[in-house]
């Protein structure tokens, strides 16, 4: 379903380029939750990125369901991404001035549907958000900030979801909260890609890779 093929990411950095993907390869399977390790600056998160189709590579390619996403327009990559991938930022990417039910709403702007109400409505309600729709990103706890990204995530009912560190800053209760909707998603056939440290999240992948100076290695 999700493939990396020795993808490659170069910045330029204050000492010179910086390689942060050398060559990164990774497949995901439809019904896969994947759990990405290692440690800081080792390019979990430009994988994840280029994977979800927001950081075009300098070499290799991202093929979802055979499509490769870096060679479509950006307008039909960006449709694509709307309609097929759900991405979970670390910093939770909510718009400060909007409401908990608008922050979800906002993923069907690029993907009409005239029952993104009632479904954002039924995401909010799942992720114990249902007293605080009306209520801004400011007005919410840590978790509630997180479990709203979810939703917004969920809304398209897309078929690959993109984690990012989503449990990192969440206790017990709504680290549990999120790890479990990504293992049912991935138990209905979704691939989920999880980027994380967190070692709550192992009961829940089906495998667990490490990667190093931007390259993937052995199972962690």
């Amino acid at each position: 379903m999700l493939a990396a093929i020795e993808v490659v990411k170069r910045y330029a950095g204050p000492a010179g380029q910086v390689t942060a993907l050398a060559g990164a390869s990774l497949t995901i399977e439809a019904g896969e939750l994947v759990i990405v390790r290692g440690p800081s600056g080792s390019g979990k998160t430009t994988l994840l990125l280029a994977c979800g189709g927001l950081l075009a590579p300098d070499a290799g390619r991202v093929l979802v369901d055979g499509q490769d996403l870096y060679r479509m327009t950006p307008n039909e990559r960006a449709a694509f991404r709307a309609r097929t991938i759900g991405v979970i930022f670390q910093q939770y990417h909510l718009v400060p001035y909007l409401t908990v039910r608008e922050n979800i709403m906002a993923a069907a702007l690029a993907v009409p549907d005239a029952r993104a109400g009632d479904r954002a409505r039924e995401l909010a309600a799942r992720f114990g958000l249902g007293d605080r729709e009306g209520h801004v990103p400011a007005a919410l706890s840590t978790g509630e900030r997180q479990r709203a990204a979810l939703a917004r995530a969920f809304l398209n009912r897309p078929r690959i979801l993109l984690a990012d560190e989503p449990t990192g800053n969440l206790d017990a209760g709504n680290a549990e909260t999120v790890l479990s909707a990504l293992g049912e998603f991935a138990r209905g056939g979704g691939a989920v890609l999880l980027v994380t440290h967190d070692p709550r999240a192992a009961p829940y992948g089906a495998r667990t890779v490490a990667m190093e100076a931007g390259s993937i290695g052995t199972p962690a």
